[in-house]
């Protein structure tokens, strides 16, 4: 919990480590103390030789424990960066499998567990030589005692040897525990170490910002002298001069090209960006809507209510504003739907409206948001604008970035950005003529609309196109609900999300065998249990010798490669928790538990038989007691173990939701802030550790349970051989071996309990190699390569995409989106689909390539169909440019061309292309300069340049852009039009946009409606007919458009 609160109040710059502390090395010193009074009164000035022998051992053991503790420290290290890649990888493997890299990524996982392996092994061989050390100690410390006694002449009868060897076997136990309790703690002082560097790190400082109570001022925010840099170097400032006011109920625009400072601006009003200097102010609570949605794993519901309490009226009314009632009714379980992990089953634009439904439920005094509308359709855009900025918070505080020019007019004050400074600002018409900053933008917009000149509609007329646009779409919409409703008839568990699988009854044998053939065919085995046997004889030997020859005294350890190959919809439904929990803590009992604990299940049931032998020789009539003892002992260990493996399991599947939660909250750490909502979170966190804790502390209980019981059947078993002996007529049984007998009988209660406790301890940890071989055996996708017909290199020569009543679902519980589509997308011409948010263009895309499978029909390229060939022979052939932009953690060289497949001359033309080229030649190492997790360090829209960047070097037949110019401003999308048209004019480019200007230029337009063609033809020609829903839609943009 303490490590979570840290983890939500982290500054950006914490990268600091703290020392580690001081070798740790307890002893076991009471148990070894009491052991050699009692030999020195025995044996007199000889046990000082067992005393001598015993530091010997502990310090031959110094040297091993050093190394322990540094190889363990490396371990961990090795493990946090196999870690981040993981989840990285988890994060973004729809991106890896459009682009076919996943093999690569793999590559790169195996050879980071490599690493971490070599470290593995070297901690292992450590732990063996120390082991090795302390398991010898017992035999070594008796032949230095009874050879001091011989040196010494101090004679030796069965009375002391035997008192000496019970001695010795009292001492057996804690020694055998020791290397173990070492390990232990070198792991624990390792992982406290981690934690306190972990705690130590820079937070996000407090008072970054100076927040004044609601109603205080009729000044919301203020920024004066303001400097920033997110690295916080005062040579390369982020934002600089920095001076503006907001009054109480202003609507301020914040507007630029790309990477000009927009969001960073919106950040350093929350605080997030380290300040140099200047005052930030604000006066009111805040709520924020950030540029790429934020969602939570769980119910649209509590996504919007966010911790507040539900009122109904008020719930319905922000639906209404943000337009997700109709989004809603198609839901199969309407505002109960269970969002997956990122809201994956949502679609761009429905997440945006749920982000702002969010915002505007809070009710706060100051709204921020970083350009919400570039990632919903035109119709939605000006709906949300309307009704949210200027409807619902006409009285509020609101700051937003927008790439719209015309959402600007409306605006009370307009910030134009340009290089983190503030350019130009003041009202839309003051500054149109006074600077050239706004008026490139506004050049841009113009220019844009100039393929709209087709169109003379009188501002009468566009005003009854856009009721009859709304009439028709909810019409449609009405279909939508109708079909919405038979699909939830039919499907009851359709949410995307199901509840983890446990297993259920014994973990089976296969699991053992599967763990135990793991390392070379299981051929090391039957050669450990020789070692074990040839160990227990050879004790028990030496103690006969010794108690027969004294005279009489007077007084008598794949799973990954199996998940890269599942279907998307594997990641879409299975929290990366789930998966991450397998790769951390399962991974580790694999790695360091399981492989001892089978040698003590195996050492303590070879030790109790060799008792058992030792006892019988004495007195065979103990078998009387010994038997029914045994049979009660397997009865409690059996009805034991179905509790505790059952709390196992539950351990397992409880700690996945707060490894998900914990991610998930440092992502949209800045949400959590600026929404004030951080005690809510660490409440959450607190109830899901409970949650995780409960079955531990379960099971901790059940096994003292056991283990009362079993030492008292113990203690039972010895007393009753004790009587027995002691009551048996002086002369029938040598009194050495009687002795002898009960020496061993000292340990029986002991090692009964042992054996129990060692096989329920396995059988509780062989459930981690359980959950890893469940996804061993996940379906996989259809094959990479088929090694059938080979393609011609050159294929898709033409381009060509024929759908033939294409229908497509996301799960065989879940509705079609796509519904018996059936279109021809000409070879070398370009496509745009149009549609509402939801209509099923991107899941078009996705069929396309095979990220979801077609449930009925075909998809023709050139008329290969694609279900027939290898998924990279066809994703390989195909170039997309994803709705999110998304980078990985590395240099621009390596997330441009990740498998290395093009020169450095290759991709600084690519990067000129798409107008990154000075920004990287800007950067001390150039190409090699650093990109980290998820590209935070480049503005969204720098990332949806890289992006372009990367689909330009790849140069195939077939182009798609999934809403791919979203995130930038209206002249970089002209220039990104400008560079596809000069580089992919052979090509076969399909456009999914929401900016009607992206697709008018297009050859033909397919306007999609509840998974249907509705229009498909030129867009000249469906212009034409005023009646026609793209004429709508266009009517709608130009209206909003000319408001200009």
């Amino acid at each position: 919990s303490v490590v979570y609160q840290k983890g939500l109040s982290l500054s950006s710059s914490s990268r600091q480590s703290c020392t580690s502390g001081e070798m740790i090395n307890i002893i076991s010193v009471d148990a070894v103390g009491l052991a050699l009074f009692i030999l020195y009164s025995t044996l007199g000035v000889a046990s000082l030789a067992a005393l001598g022998a015993t530091i010997a051992v502990m310090l031959a053991n110094v040297p091993p424990m050093k190394m322990q503790e540094k190889f363990q420290q490396k371990l961990m290290d090795c493990k946090d960066v196999r870690m981040k890649a993981t989840s990285e990888i988890l994060r973004n493997m729809r991106i890896l499998k459009l682009q076919g890299w996943e093999m690569k990524f793999l590559s790169k996982i195996n050879d980071l567990r490599t690493t971490e392996t070599s470290w593995l092994k070297k901690y292992l061989y450590t732990w063996t030589a120390a082991t090795f050390v302390f398991w010898g100690a017992p035999t070594f410390v008796a032949v230095a005692t009874f050879g001091a006694c011989m040196l010494l002449g101090i004679p030796l009868d069965s009375g002391k040897v035997l008192s000496a060897l019970a001695t010795f076997r009292v001492l057996q136990e804690p020694i055998y525990n020791l290397p173990d309790t070492i390990s232990m703690m070198i792991q624990t002082k390792v992982s406290l170490d981690r934690i306190a560097s972990f705690l130590c790190l820079e937070e996000s400082p407090m008072d970054a910002v100076e927040r004044l109570p609601s109603g205080s001022s009729n000044v919301a925010i203020e920024v004066s002298n303001g400097c920033f840099s997110w690295d916080g170097s005062p040579e390369l400032p982020t934002l600089k001069d920095l001076n503006f006011q907001a009054r109480q109920g202003m609507h301020v625009a914040v507007c630029g090209t790309v990477g000009s400072g927009k969001s960073s601006l919106l950040s350093c009003i929350l605080g997030e960006v380290p300040k140099l200097s200047g005052e930030v102010k604000t006066c009111g609570t805040m709520a924020y809507v950030s540029q790429t949605a934020w969602i939570q794993s769980g119910k649209i519901q509590d996504n919007i209510l966010f911790g507040k309490e539900m009122d109904s009226e008020k719930y319905d009314r922000v639906l209404e504003w943000c337009s997700l009632k109709k989004d809603l009714e198609i839901l199969p379980f309407g505002d109960k739907t269970v969002i997956g992990e990122r809201g994956i089953n949502l679609s761009g634009g429905q997440k945006q409206r749920i982000q702002i439904a969010r915002a505007l439920y809070q009710d706060s005094d100051i709204y921020l948001f970083d350009d919400p509308f570039s990632a919903v359709d035109a119709h939605t855009g000006s709906h949300l604008f309307k009704e949210c900025l200027l409807g619902a918070l006409a009285s509020k505080t609101v700051v937003y970035v927008t790439h719209q020019i015309e959402f600007l007019p409306a605006a009370d004050l307009i910030l134009v950005m340009k290089g983190g400074r503030i350019a130009q600002a003041g009202k839309y018409n003051n500054i149109l003529g006074s600077g050239e900053e706004l008026m490139e933008l506004v050049g841009a917009h113009q220019d844009a609309l100039t393929a709209l000149d087709v169109i003379e509609v009188a501002n009468g007329g566009s005003e009854k196109l856009s009721s009859s646009l709304s009439r028709s779409l909810s019409s449609a919409e009405e279909k939508d609900k109708q079909n919405g409703k038979e699909e939830g008839d039919k499907v009851q568990s359709g949410q995307l999300v199901q509840e983890e699988e446990r297993e259920k009854g014994r973990v089976g044998f296969w699991v053992y065998w599967k763990y135990l053939t793991l390392a070379y065919g299981g051929a090391l085995v039957p050669f450990v249990l020789i070692a074990q046997l040839l160990f227990q004889v050879l004790q028990i030997a030496s103690n006969y010798w010794m108690a027969w020859a004294s005279p009489v005294s007077e007084d008598a350890e794949p799973p990954v490669m199996a998940i890269f190959r599942a279907p998307m919809s594997f990641f879409d439904s299975t929290p990366s928790g789930r998966i991450l929990n397998r790769a951390s803590t399962d991974q580790s009992e694999v790695d360091t538990y399981i492989a001892n604990q089978m040698g003590y299940v195996a050492f303590s049931i070879i030790q109790l038989v060799g008792i058992i032998v030792v006892m019988s020789q004495v007195a065979w009539q103990v078998f009387v007691v010994f038997i029914p003892v045994i049979i009660i002992f397997l009865c409690y260990q059996r009805y034991y173990i179905e509790t505790a493996r059952e709390l196992q399991r539950l351990v397992g599947v409880c700690k996945a939701p707060i490894i998900q939660h914990f991610a998930e909250s440092i992502s949209g750490s800045t949400t959590i802030r600026s929404f004030g909502k951080e005690d809510q979170f660490v409440l959450t966190n607190s109830h899901l550790i409970d949650a995780d804790s409960r079955p531990k502390f379960y099971n901790a209980a059940a096994m003292e349970w056991l283990c009362f019981r079993l030492d008292t059947l113990s203690s039972f078993t010895f007393a009753f051989a004790l009587i027995f002996l002691i009551s048996l007529p002086t002369g029938i049984i040598d009194p050495g071996i009687a002795g002898l007998a009960v020496t061993y009988g000292l340990n029986l209660n002991m090692l009964q309990a042992w054996v129990v406790r060692s096989m329920c301890n396995l059988e509780n940890k062989i459930v981690s190699v359980e959950r890893i071989l469940q996804y061993i055996s996940i379906p996989e996708e259809p094959p990479l390569s088929t090694s059938g017909d080979k393609l011609p290199h050159n294929w898709p020569s033409e381009g060509e995409i024929q759908l033939r009543n294409l229908h497509v679902r996301y799960a065989p519980q879940l509705p079609f989106v796509l519904k018996g589509l059936s279109v021809t997308f000409p070879g070398g011409m370009k496509t745009g689909i149009v549609g509402r948010t939801g209509s099923g263009k991107s899941t078009l895309i996705q069929a396309l390539f095979r990220i979801v499978e077609p449930t009925v029909g075909q998809i023709l390229v050139d008329g290969v169909d694609i279900c027939t060939i290898g998924l990279h022979d066809l994703r390989s052939r195909l170039s997309i440019i994803p709705q999110d932009p998304t980078m990985f953690e590395g240099t621009v060289r390596s997330n441009l061309d990740p498998l290395n497949e093009y020169n450095d001359d290759q991709i600084w033309e690519s990067l000129d292309n798409c107008q990154l080229g000075d920004e990287v030649r800007k950067k001390e190492l150039k190409l090699d300069s650093p990109v980290i997790e998820n590209g935070e360090n480049w503005s969204v829209g720098q990332r949806q340049l890289v992006c372009l960047g990367r689909v330009i070097l790849k140069q195939t037949k077939i182009l798609v852009l999934d809403e791919a110019t979203a995130s930038v401003d209206t002249a970089t999308d002209n220039m990104i039009q400008r560079t596809l048209r000069e580089n992919f004019s052979e090509a076969t480019v399909i456009t999914i946009a929401h900016r009607i200007t992206s697709v008018l230029d297009s050859d033909m337009v397919l306007l999609l409606d509840d998974g249907v063609a509705v229009e498909r033809d030129s867009p000249a020609k469906l212009l034409e007919h005023k009646s026609s829903l793209f004429s709508k839609l266009v009517a709608e943009y130009t209206m909003r458009a000319t408001h200009t």
